[in-house]
């Protein structure tokens, strides 16, 4: 049966008209040169990527802290202070000046300081930056996965729309034939001249229904050209693909879920946010340690422009916290409830993954045979009209017959369209829900 509606879509799919908006004014973009186009055009990816270029960044800033800090100084400062001396105090044979200056004072020199321990405050802000780099990579593999889905779909819903449009112009031939049996069989004086304008009541109706399918094909159209990321009213052609796979096995769903699980990017994200989280939680407790730093400086300082007098130092400093107000208490509870909060999203993002693989393949199913269906309907719905035409023809039936049996078959046409076309979005879905490549 599944080889049967195989080879069936195949046809229908080879058969299908390839009108688009404005088809003459650009060459047929296949899906590949659709996707194409969203991967290297679309802001989203470009936002996305930008945002893998801050992650990278934030790595490297974090990883500044291991190297030691140098500053290089040099001023120029003139200055005068009153000089506050004991009272009594005198110098034989000079007297003691109240002002000290006015002075030139210059310095130059280097300084530099490096912490060398910190009880993993370093390693957990590292951990942490290199952690949101996987996230923002994850975050960029979703936004090419959704814009992926989002041109397909728009793809198909423009390939549907196309069909209907084929299936609006047959079923106004057809309208336009049976006018015309009908004032054939009005002028022989075989039928009253009501036939004639039902039917031409229907030719109308049917041009209203192409007008209405030629602006669905419009706003599809543009809608697949905002989806890769161009302007809406640019002109574009499509070539709908000629074939499509089989739904896969739903014994096979616990497989299915699993591979999503593993592979599905959002997960993969909140799995790095998670990780953000623990380190966080790390350098939180780290900051409550003790630090121990070295530092040394070596410089010039003197009263002239170029000055000699040499200073420098060397030594070893540690700092403990003793009271802060609480903050580090605050910042390490605060660090925990952040870590709870990601590990609660997370739990619940596996759980939306498996209920989105569970109707991806649910709809799947349906659509799949939807089609045979709606393919059985076409071919029921076209021999009852060739059989109703002739009735007409021969007197045997009414032109209300005639043409109720006209509009089913152009619904079941409609349909079939839908059918065949809502499965590849499905099947797009699915794709995207198990993560395939």
């Amino acid at each position: 049966m599944k080889t049967f509606l195989a080879a069936s879509l195949l046809l229908l799919l080879a058969g299908a008209p390839g009108r688009g908006a404005d088809s003459g004014a650009a060459a047929p973009l296949s899906l590949d040169d659709c996707l194409r186009l969203a991967e290297t055009g679309h802001p989203l990816m470009a936002a996305a990527s930008a945002g893998v270029s801050s992650a990278t960044e934030a790595v490297d800033e974090a990883r500044a802290p291991y190297w030691p800090q140098v500053d290089l100084s040099a001023g120029y400062h003139r200055w005068q202070r009153r000089a506050f001396l004991p009272s009594g105090l005198s110098l034989p044979g000079h007297e003691i000046p109240e002002l000290i200056g006015p002075l030139d004072d210059w310095n130059g020199g280097l300084a530099s300081r490096l912490t060398l321990f910190d009880f993993g405050e370093r390693r957990a802000g590292l951990d942490a930056a290199r952690a949101r780099l996987g996230g923002a990579q994850a975050d960029l593999a979703a936004t090419r996965a959704d814009l992926r889905l989002a041109v397909e779909s728009a793809f198909f819903g423009l390939a549907d729309a196309q069909d209907l449009l084929g299936v609006a112009e047959r079923n106004l031939a057809r309208t336009e034939s049976h006018r015309a049996l009908a004032q054939a069989r009005q002028e022989a004086g075989a039928v009253p001249r009501a036939d004639v304008l039902r039917t031409e009541a229907d030719v109308e109706n049917a041009r209203l229904q192409l007008i209405s399918a030629r602006s669905r094909v419009r706003l599809a159209s543009g809608q697949l050209n905002t989806a890769m990321g161009r302007p809406a009213e640019t002109p574009l052609a499509i070539a709908p693909p000629s074939a499509a796979p089989p739904p896969p096995d739903p014994a096979d769903l616990e497989t299915t879920v699993r591979q999503a699980v593993a592979n599905r990017p959002e997960l993969k994200s909140e799995q790095q946010r998670l990780e953000a989280a623990r380190a966080g939680v790390d350098g939180a407790r780290a900051s409550r340690a003790p630090k121990v730093r070295a530092d040394g400086s070596f410089g010039w300082n003197d009263t002239g422009f170029l000055p000699e007098t040499k200073e420098w130092q060397l030594g070893l400093s540690v700092d403990l916290p003793v009271f802060d107000g609480g903050s580090r208490i605050h910042r390490l509870a605060h660090a925990q409830a952040d870590l709870a909060r990601a590990q609660a999203i997370y739990d619940n993002r596996v759980l939306q993954i498996r209920q989105e693989v569970w109707a991806a393949v649910t709809e799947l199913q349906r659509a799949w045979e939807s089609i045979a269906a709606s393919e059985a309907g076409v071919r029921s719905s076209e021999e009852s009209l060739r059989v109703v035409r002739e009735r007409y023809e021969n007197g045997a039936a009414l032109i209300s017959d005639l043409l109720d049996t006209q509009t089913v078959l152009a619904r079941a046409e409609a349909a079939l369209a839908d059918a065949r076309w809502t499965y590849l979005a499905d099947r797009a879905a699915y794709d995207r829900a198990i993560a395939s490549p």
